[in-house]
């Protein structure tokens, strides 16, 4: 192997890197840009090393004329660069109050691994057109696909029988199915605050966004806010 093709192939996994961990750096993760480069360009170096060592060892064999007694499993080391990642991934991941976040991150990380690989081993159009997959992932998919995540819609208002009319004829207007309602009542002295938690099936183009804004309005409805189920 020539040493430019050795630089061509690091070159695309520093980029393929940069790439992923720039897009991962604007969310604010904790795995940025630096990190996908290390990872990726650390995964390609494994992949020439092992590529480079299996030439040797099959040109050994070809000038002895029979084998030698050195084999070598090919793939043992990049699979072993795989099972690493994930270490480095779960360092990634955060779970607190029920809610798991650094996921997507983590699975970037591995990502970037696998091109790294792809590139260490010389398949470029695999590394190049699976960065573009997995950048139209990171970056397009939210926008293209649009996924209702069941929430909770917690109301708090007044003029109990009044607002829970409005807030039911507004449900069905938009096709809203209610699944659930757990009730709360808090005596305020001369009048009392109620909260209803509302568990909802939207249908249609409707979002928890859109709800939020529209009962917001309603001058009985004191506070409304979202969370997860």
């Amino acid at each position: 192997m020539k040493w430019w093709e050795v630089g061509l192939r690091l070159f695309l996994a520093l980029v393929i890197g940069c790439v992923i961990g720039i897009e991962r750096e604007k969310k604010n993760r904790p795995a940025g840009m630096r990190t996908h480069v290390l990872v990726c360009v650390g995964a390609s170096i494994v992949a020439i090393v092992e590529s480079l060592m299996l030439t040797n060892i099959e040109q050994m064999n070809l000038a002895s004329g029979s084998a030698t007694g050195v084999a070598l499993s090919y793939g043992r080391m990049s699979a072993q660069v795989i099972s690493g990642i994930g270490f480095l991934g779960a360092g990634t991941i955060f779970i607190s109050e029920k809610k798991i976040a650094g996921l997507t991150t983590a699975a970037s990380l591995w990502n970037a691994a696998c091109l790294g690989i792809a590139a260490g081993m010389g398949f470029y159009w695999i590394a190049a057109i699976g960065c573009a997959v997995v950048m139209a992932t990171l970056t397009l998919m939210q926008r293209v696909v649009h996924v209702n995540v069941a929430k909770h819609v917690e109301i708090n208002f007044v003029h109990r029988v009044e607002t829970i009319a409005f807030i039911n004829d507004y449900f069905q207007s938009i096709g809203a199915e209610v699944l659930d309602v757990d009730f709360h009542v808090e005596n305020r002295g001369k009048e009392n605050l109620y909260t209803n938690i509302y568990t909802l099936d939207l249908k249609g183009g409707n979002t928890y966004k859109d709800i939020v804004n529209k009962l917001s309005e309603y001058s009985n409805i004191r506070g409304i806010h979202t969370r997860n189920i």
